[in-house]
Formats: structure tokens, C-alpha cells, sequence
């Protein structure tokens, strides 16, 4: 028996790879789908299977290009419906996988269709789950995210209350836990940073898991805190209902080089978003007009969905060198398909062109400090609010970058604003977008809140971010 997590830490998520004579099992596979592929290849086996534990919302399934390219068959829970071919497994089928047994669980709540896989060893022993968003180590999955449901959010949390407590929490305390996400997934609230663990261990510390817990308190415990669900959620949650374009097929098309002449030719006749994903030291030093930044170094695919609205936007890539391969990647994962190249050279091949540069003004947190005693300034904060309300500088107006596209009447192009974010990577993001609309003044503050606290500005009291 082999099983392999293969994480993705951009997307907080958890991949599997299950062996057993043989014979190969994918769990919750990636769009790029080569590697599991050519991982089967290598150990001479065949992909048998490929489960997924729902229709993920956060980002887009390889599943209908890797049942393509192996003839593997899809599985999915009861009730899920699609526009392609799949095994609608009954709640307690059992799956044979060379010398081990992997039993569906319908365990819905997450959503309707989701189920977590029981593995039994070679011996019929439970050994591990596979618990996709139902289970995470430290949380539970949010239950706001059926697709074209008539039920409540409260309908849905209360279904994941008797998933847990009916197929969950009468196994072993030795079963192993393999959950589809970690810390810093939208799907849940409070996720660990470790991505294994044991059920007995979440027995005793996972809130959600509490024994003299009722339903009621549950429900409102799961619910309490909850942001609104990044807005591609429900676009990519349809991608992977309904199927998509080929991925490698995605990525000969968004993979082109193009010259200054024909990038900026594209960019008007496409109307095409210009995405500059080098790092934020680098666009602030020079960067095409109107072009948007979202770093590849940070949480690159989930920013891209929250902020670019239209799923099918033409994209065109400022990249460094040799990342542009890696870029239309992680644009496919969570469904933006529609890159039609990058700048070849980059943006010292746009100057030598002769073309429009324009620069972010950013100071150090000393120099901000300095001006923000001088006089009365401006300042947005675009952080998270769990951030902002832990602590803050008691002068600044919270404007989350998560819900940019909502606030912007809550800013004046004639002011001058000064924006942080925790480190420098979010502000830049906001500054850029800002900047693409319009807002000329505004002045980037170099390391952000971390930088910040440094100095002798005042703050409100700091509240620990688990009792908000």
C-alpha cells in the first residue's frame, strides 16, 4: 500500500495518490494532470479511479482531463449529477483497489454529494480517511456553498453535524485523517497549518467535535464569523459540474510569446486584462499602464479569483523569466482559462520598445510614521477584518482587499492615500487596482502592519484573533 499526499500550498489543498497492486487511485486531482500520469507510469501501474469528495468550489478539478487521458473512471457521491460520464456511488459501496477496499461515505453538509473515503488495509482494518471539505484538522467545511440548492445554510449545517457524528466520529481513534484543504483555504475558518493528523487527536481538539455538543450549538458555531465566499467559488463549483476545455490545450494557447507590438495590439483589440505577476518590489519600480499585480510568490490563484470578476476575462502575462508556463497554470486552476500570452522580454523589452511606464511611490514604515505625526493623512488598511479588528492604527479606514470591487465608493480619486497591508504583498494589489481606475495619489507603506508596529504610531489594544 502506498498512499502520497501531493499538496499545493497556493491553493491550500491535498491531492492522493493510492497504490495497491498495481492498481491507482487519484484523489481530488489538480487540473495539470501529467503528474499523476507519469507518477502511475513510473511504477508501473494504472489509474483505476479518480474520486472526488465533491464539486469543488475553490478551484477546478483535473478530473474530466485525467479520466481522458486514462480511461480511469470519476467518482462521485449520491445525487451528483454532471454533463460527462461518472460512477454515482451508493452511500457504503465498497471499491476494490488492488488488495485494498475503499468504502464511500455519504457525508453531506459541505454539499449535498459530499462523501469521505474510508480506506481498509490489505487486512480489512480501517486505516485512514480521505474526508475531502467535511473534516479538516482543527474546523469543518462551510455549509453555504450548494450549488442551486433551495436549502439554508442552516439546512446544510446541521446535515454536516449528523455526517460527523454518524459516519465520522464512531471510527477509530487511530484512523488517519487526510483532509482536502489546510491553513489558508476559504472553505473553512480555522484550519490547521499541519494537512495529516489522527481522528482521536481531532476528537479532542477540533471544536466542531465537541461530544456534548448539540446540533443547535454546532450550527451556530460553524456559522458564527463566516465571510461570504469568494465570488469564483460558485463559477468553478460549474466548471467541475459541467467539464471545461483541455488543459493542455489551455496551456499552448496562454503559453505564446509576443512582442511589445503585438502584446499592446492584443491588449486593445481583446480589451484584455494586463496581470503583472512579478514581485511587488519589482512592478513598483516600473510597470505598464493599467496593468493589475498579483505576485506569483504569494496566494496567486486564490486572489486571482476574488478579484477579476469575469471567469472569462483574456489575460495577457508580465512574468519573470521562465515563469510563464507556471503562470497560465495556476490562472487554470480556479478556472481563467482565457490567457492569450505573455510579453516576451518582459518589461525591459516594453521600454526598449519605447512604451509607457509608470512606477508606485512606496516609503519605509519609519518614513510613514514621520509624516502620519506631521499632519492628518489618509490611510487604508487592506488587510482581512479578523486583521484589522485584532489591531489597527486607531486613524485608519478599513478597505479589506477581499472586497475591493464592492468599497470603491468608500475612496476619492482626490485624495492621497497611504495603503498597508500585513508585509507589502496585498497593497501593492490594491494600489494597482486602484490605480487602474483611476486613483493617482496613493503611496505604498513598505512592510506593511509588521513594519508598522514598529514604530511609535498608535494602535488599539490587540485582541487575539480566536476569541473575534
Amino acid at each position: 500500500m502506498k498512499i502520497e499526499q501531493l499538496y499545493t500550498g497556493c491553493l491550500a489543498q491535498g491531492a492522493y495518490y493510492i497504490e495497491s497492486a498495481g492498481e491507482v487511485a487519484i484523489i481530488d486531482p489538480l487540473r495539470e494532470t501529467q503528474q499523476y500520469v507519469e507518477k502511475a507510469k513510473k511504477n508501473n501501474a494504472k489509474i483505476k479511479y479518480i474520486l472526488e469528495t465533491h464539486f469543488h468550489a475553490d478551484f477546478v478539478s483535473g478530473h474530466v482531463d485525467l479520466a481522458n487521458k486514462t480511461n480511469a473512471t470519476i467518482v462521485f457521491g449520491p445525487a451528483a449529477q454532471t454533463d460527462y460520464d461518472i460512477h454515482v456511488a451508493r452511500d457504503g459501496e465498497e471499491l476494490k483497489l488492488g488488495n485494498l477496499t475503499i468504502k464511500v461515505l455519504h457525508t453531506p453538509g459541505h454539499t449535498l454529494e459530499s462523501v469521505t473515503y474510508l480506506l481498509k488495509d490489505e487486512n480489512g482494518k480501517d486505516h485512514a480517511i480521505f474526508s475531502g471539505d467535511t473534516l479538516f484538522l482543527g474546523d469543518v467545511g462551510r455549509p453555504d456553498l450548494a450549488i442551486k440548492s433551495d436549502l439554508t445554510k442552516e439546512d446544510l449545517a446541521a446535515m454536516l453535524f449528523d455526517s460527523l457524528r454518524n459516519k465520522i466520529m464512531t471510527l477509530a481513534d487511530d484512523v488517519i485523517v487526510y483532509p482536502a484543504h489546510g491553513a489558508g483555504s476559504a472553505c473553512g475558518k480555522n484550519l490547521s497549518k499541519e494537512t495529516v493528523g489522527v481522528l482521536g487527536e481531532q476528537k479532542k481538539t477540533n471544536y466542531a467535535l465537541r461530544a456534548d455538543m448539540s446540533k443547535a450549538e454546532f450550527v451556530k458555531e460553524v456559522l458564527d464569523g463566516i465571510a461570504p465566499p469568494p465570488q469564483y467559488f460558485a463559477k468553478n463549483a460549474m466548471m467541475n459540474k459541467m467539464g471545461y476545455d483541455t488543459f493542455d490545450t489551455i496551456l499552448q494557447t496562454g503559453d505564446t510569446p509576443l512582442s511589445p507590438e503585438d502584446f499592446e495590439a492584443l491588449a486593445n483589440h481583446e480589451s484584455a486584462l494586463i496581470l503583472d505577476v512579478r514581485r511587488e518590489s519589482e512592478y513598483i519600480k516600473g510597470h505598464i499602464p493599467n496593468s493589475i499585480f498579483i505576485g506569483l510568490h504569494g496566494q496567486f490563484a486564490p486572489w486571482v479569483g476574488a478579484l477579476i470578476t469575469d471567469i472569462k476575462q483574456p489575460i495577457l502575462l508580465v512574468v519573470p523569466e521562465g515563469k510563464s508556463a507556471e503562470a497560465v497554470t495556476r490562472l487554470s486552476r480556479v478556472g481563467y482559462d482565457n490567457t492569450l500570452g505573455y510579453l516576451e522580454g518582459g518589461i525591459e523589452a516594453w521600454k526598449n520598445a519605447g512604451k509607457d511606464v509608470e512606477t508606485l511611490d512606496s516609503i519605509s514604515a519609519i518614513e510613514f510614521a514621520d509624516k502620519a505625526k506631521a499632519s492628518e493623512i489618509n490611510i487604508l488598511d487592506v488587510r482581512k477584518p479578523g486583521e484589522y479588528q485584532s489591531m489597527h492604527l486607531e486613524n485608519a479606514q478599513h478597505f479589506a482587499l477581499d472586497f475591493i470591487n464592492q468599497q470603491m465608493n468608500e475612496v476619492d480619486k482626490n485624495k492621497t492615500y497611504y495603503i498597508h497591508c500585513a508585509g507589502g504583498y496585498r497593497s501593492v494589489i490594491a494600489a494597482s487596482i486602484l490605480k487602474a481606475r483611476g486613483f493617482n495619489n496613493l503611496i505604498d507603506v513598505a512592510g506593511g502592519f509588521g513594519a508598522i508596529k514598529k514604530t511609535d504610531l498608535p494602535t488599539t489594544d490587540f485582541i487575539c484573533p480566536t476569541t473575534l
